[in-house]
């Protein structure tokens, strides 16, 4: 029997090839739900964004702390939220233009 070493698999582990950008033309990327209600809030007002979703924590006694704690739990709601919120950003990409 020989005392020759066969070389293994080298110890390092291979690094992975680095991802494609899926997520650099989605707006919502890295956008928190609690900046979107924030944002929201201040560019329509409670009033405003409870008509245009009709959920209880944006018509009584809202907050962004309730408003998060049900979005949180109700995928739908906060679908829409999000909707608006990209609804906004176009309105005011449109209003930015000369």
């Amino acid at each position: 029997m020989s005392d020759e070493h066969t070389p293994d698999a080298p110890d390092t582990p291979e690094v992975p090839a680095a991802k494609p950008a899926t997520q650099a033309r989605n707006p919502l990327h890295g956008v928190t739900l609690e900046a979107m209600v924030t944002a929201l809030a201040e560019y329509y007002g409670w009033e405003e964004l409870g008509h245009r979703i009709p959920v209880r924590c944006f018509n009584l006694d809202p907050s962004v702390g309730s408003s998060l704690k049900f979005l949180r739990k109700t995928p739908w709601a906060r679908d829409k939220v999000e909707g608006l919120y990209l609804f906004m950003l176009r309105e005011q990409r449109r209003a930015a233009r000369p």
